[in-house]
């Protein structure tokens, strides 16, 4: 899928970010006070990028993706989609984004074709340009292409939004908690599609509950609690953050207690004395001196396996940080 977008800040004919942020700020004032919903976010999505914003219930997500999509007027600052400002040329900006919602909000009596056409038509893609048995071939509908959507399963509804958010050809797509209730076969036919569309140049920008998928899916993280940005790297250099690693080490006999030569390491005794647990900081200690300890303490080791820092300590790491008002400063 080739963007035809064309406008603002050019490098070889197209912008070096899809989406762009500074300062961004949404109040909302109600009858008991004033709820802070992002305080100043400041964030630059790279065109071409698989790209993940991650954060609790309530930390502004949507309020973000809802700003963007038009849906939601911010208080102040700026966002460009495309290099397009949202607020100086709505239209424009609003023809560069796909939204894929979190809510299945489909009239239950169109059918996938009319509802593609449809939306195509609010756009304003002209008969002879739009897409519809391609869109419909590439998620999978072409067989229920004319069965009305109160028909289709949850999964097949999906699947229909993130139609419906093609259909215009944007060079950027957003998915809101895509995968949110779909069964594992889904999910898996939902990323593929999505991996196949970053290929073809689409920037896409998902929000997910499922931190494995973030990890195993998108090249660029950022994480949002509270209203502000606590981080926004790419994802090795943010799975580097927590330095922390752990060593097992499973002996031949079970053991009554840890062998002197590694009590300095404080090993953990597990599965009744046959596996010995290392947590350690590589910053500070150097596997080859655990294992030299190893060697000194003469055991039989029948296995040995490490585990990394994954996303999920990260993220947990860095949401409670900022509950407690020591958030670490956001990458640009």
């Amino acid at each position: 899928m080739t963007a035809p977008f064309q406008t603002g800040p050019l490098q070889d004919g197209l912008p070096d970010n899809a989406i762009e942020i500074s300062g961004l700020t949404k109040r909302y004032r109600g009858r008991s006070g004033e709820t802070l919903a992002l305080d100043g976010v400041d964030l630059a999505i790279p065109r071409g990028s698989l790209f993940a914003l991650l954060g609790p219930n309530g930390a502004g997500k949507s309020t973000l993706i809802n700003i963007l999509a038009g849906l939601v007027r911010k208080t102040s600052g700026t966002a460009r989609i495309w290099g397009i400002d949202i607020e100086q040329h709505p239209r424009q900006a609003a023809s560069a984004i796909g939204i894929v919602p979190q809510e299945l909000n489909l009239d239950a009596f169109f059918t996938p074709r009319e509802a593609l056409e449809l939306q195509a038509g609010m756009y304003g893609v002209p008969a002879s340009e739009r897409r519809t048995d391609e869109i419909l071939a590439r998620i999978g509908l072409s067989d229920k292409a004319d069965s009305y959507a109160r028909s289709l399963s949850g999964g097949m509804r999906r699947r229909l939004l993130v139609g419906k958010a093609m259909v215009h050809n944007p060079p950027v797509l957003v998915l809101d908690e895509p995968t949110a209730g779909v069964d594992i076969e889904l999910r898996q036919q939902l990323w593929a599609e999505v991996k196949r569309l970053n290929d073809e140049g689409v920037t896409i920008v998902i929000t997910t509950h499922y931190l494995e998928e973030a990890e195993a899916l998108c090249d660029r993280i950022a994480i949002i609690n509270q209203g502000r940005l606590v981080a926004c790297e790419d994802k090795d250099t943010l799975l580097r953050r927590i330095d922390g690693k752990t060593l097992i080490l499973t002996v031949e006999r079970p053991l009554d207690a840890v062998p002197a030569a590694l009590q300095s390491f404080q090993p953990e005794l597990r599965q009744g004395g046959r596996q010995l647990v290392i947590q350690y900081r590589p910053s500070h200690v150097r596997i080859a001196d655990i294992l030299d300890a190893v060697t000194a303490s003469r055991l039989a080791i029948t296995d040995l396996s490490t585990e990394e820092t994954d996303l999920e300590d990260i993220f947990l790491q860095l949401t409670r940080a900022a509950r407690h008002d020591v958030a670490p400063a956001a990458a640009a």
